[in-house]
């Protein structure tokens, strides 16, 4: 709930969950050591990169005033399986530590990433993971895209979603999950169209 709380924390998970959330979308990368964290952006807002950094020194310190970028196992033991985790991978070559984070988890949990190339490389690893792939610009070839990387989740800017787009895509055995949502009207037309899911900032805009 981004709107409430900073986004990609333990708070800011709680309060969607509390809203009604049955999914939770959420930015992974990896500290020098092999630590997954939750986070958006490479680097924390003093500039400190991730990926450059022991976990000790990434997770000691403040994104905001008394608050401090979780790890993934942290939101999985706080979330205990009550929603579908949608985990966007950002870091590179961290398929497999994101994965033995994700072992445990008691709940449903999906991977998705820009990156398609990472997504393929993950579906070699575990065939019957659910993955997807994230498109902003244009709608891609869908079966050709499908068919490279293994994914089942198609992730469209909710401006790409038509009802082709849908209807393709369904024809595939794949989920529609367009982002990011923020207006009622929009997730009404989304809806229309038999989107599977919406993820949005807000879960109490969607009800």
């Amino acid at each position: 709930m981004p709107r409430l709380a900073t986004e990609n924390t333990l708070r800011s998970f709680a309060l969607a969950l509390d809203a009604g959330a049955d999914g939770l979308e959420l930015d992974v990368h990896a500290t020098r050591d092999g630590v997954v964290v939750v986070h958006h952006d490479p680097a924390l807002p003093d500039g400190t990169v991730i990926a450059a950094s022991a976990a000790a020194d990434v997770l000691d310190r403040e994104i905001t005033p008394g608050v401090r970028v979780p790890t993934l196992v942290e939101l999985c033991d706080m979330v205990c399986g009550r929603a579908e985790l949608f985990v966007e991978v950002k870091g590179e070559g961290i398929e497999s530590l994101v994965l033995a984070a994700l072992h445990e988890y008691e709940g449903g949990y999906a991977i998705h990433s820009f990156d398609h190339a990472l997504i393929a490389r993950m579906h070699a690893l575990a065939p019957a993971l659910r993955l997807g792939v994230l498109f902003e610009d244009r709608a891609p070839d869908l079966p050709a895209l499908l068919g490279r990387t293994g994914a089942r989740d198609v992730w469209p800017h909710a401006p790409l979603v038509t009802p082709a787009l849908v209807t393709q895509a369904h024809a595939m055995g794949a989920r529609v999950i367009p982002w990011t949502i923020n207006t009622s009207v929009e997730a009404q037309r989304l809806a229309a169209l038999g989107v599977d899911a919406l993820c949005g900032d807000d879960v109490r805009m969607l009800e």
